[in-house]
């Protein structure tokens, strides 16, 4: 626990002081973050469940040895202390968002914000439906700050640029991600179980709809001259495509989505399974308990978000945006956007990352667009 800092001013607005809160800081993700806001000079403060793994954490990033951390096992309790700690900027790196996103976004509010890497429709959803109440609030909550979302979304953003709503819009999620050695850990396999218990979805005039997962497979080339498959997905990209275009017809593919037929063959099946409780529950803590012997190096030189966007007269455009190791940008996309509301930029509000702070966030951490 950690003892209060931040006050409630007599007009019932709440005050912040100017700490980074990092949940889920011992994380890849999580790490990264901290290394990165604190290399840029910002008052970063690492949360999670063990004090002695959090001040190693602190210590990589060059925190001094004495730096604050906040010690809290659930999202509630993390919860609790934010609202005691009124932290600038919280940071939610520990997964399962569709149930710890609007815990801690919640408790971020009034005055505070709020960061994740969400990707999955669910939770997204969730987030961007606290909008009305973060501008009351007078905080900017932004979901899906991480590779997929951004990566395709800024493409659609800028192929859309000047011109009326387009008719249908396709987006492809393609990441080139380096394995560590160790657990494959509970955040990415409460990833993997909701991606399987979603199934797919795609927009159909305006609506979302249920689709087969691992539909739309596609053969990508990229501009690079690799290729590499993908399927469709219900997953954040999908929502931010759709907002952000406005087009009544939307898909979305993932390459994390297998593409080989049987496999997509028993996806529903595998997914029909994981929706019993206990059965996601065991399945969760068995893949997140698979140990990765050795470290391996990332399969692509580049990731890739893709998106092609057609209008109703028969106009094609097609478009890019260049990466790296996709972990590491999701790491640089979450350090800018939490940068960048921590020193004031973006309005009250629930936002995708375009969205909150415009198509130019991805070229900010590390991206490049490649257009037609």
């Amino acid at each position: 626990m950690t003892e209060s800092s931040g006050s409630v001013g007599t007009t019932g607005e709440s005050r912040t002081n100017d700490e980074i809160w990092i949940v889920g800081a011992t994380g890849r993700v999580g790490r990264g973050v901290t290394a990165r806001l604190a290399a840029r000079g910002l008052t970063v403060v690492p949360v999670g469940r063990s004090r002695g793994r959090m001040a190693a954490v602190g210590a990589e990033a060059g925190l001094p040895g004495d730096a604050k951390v906040v010690v809290a096992d659930s999202a509630e309790r993390i919860a609790d202390e934010i609202a005691r700690g009124r932290p600038r900027v919280v940071v939610n790196t520990m997964g399962a968002f569709a149930a710890t996103a609007p815990v801690i976004a919640r408790a971020c509010m009034p005055g505070g914000h709020y960061v994740d890497q969400a990707n999955d429709v669910v939770a997204v959803r969730g987030l961007l439906a606290l909008h009305d109440e973060a501008v009351r609030a007078g905080s900017t909550l932004v979901t899906g700050a991480g590779f997929g979302v951004l990566a395709t979304e800024a493409v659609v953003a800028k192929l859309c640029e000047g011109r009326p709503a387009p008719h249908r819009v396709r987006v492809d999620a393609v990441a080139s991600v380096a394995v560590e050695a160790g657990l494959l850990g509970a955040a990415l396999a409460e990833t993997i179980a909701d991606a399987l218990t979603a199934g797919g979805r795609r927009y159909e005039d305006g609506r979302l709809t249920t689709s087969r997962l691992g539909a739309d497979p596609q053969q990508l080339t990229f501009p690079d001259g690799e290729s590499a498959k993908s399927a469709g997905v219900a997953s954040g990209e999908l929502i931010a495509a759709h907002a952000v275009s406005g087009a009544p017809f939307v898909t979305a593919t993932s390459a994390l989505v297998p593409t080989a037929p049987l496999i997509r063959a028993l996806l529903p099946l595998l997914g029909g399974l994981l929706s019993v409780p206990a059965l996601r529950r065991l399945a969760v803590d068995r893949l997140g308990r698979i140990r990765v012997k050795e470290a391996t190096p990332r399969p692509r030189k580049h990731s890739w978000g893709h998106a092609v966007v057609e209008w109703a007269d028969g106009t094609r455009r097609e478009g890019w945006l260049r990466a790296g190791d996709g972990m590491d940008f999701t790491a640089d996309v979450t350090a800018t956007v939490t940068e960048l509301l921590a020193r004031g930029a973006g309005g009250p509000g629930a936002w995708t990352p375009a969205a909150a702070l415009g198509a130019g966030l991805a070229t900010t951490a590390g991206g490049t667009f490649v257009l037609d």
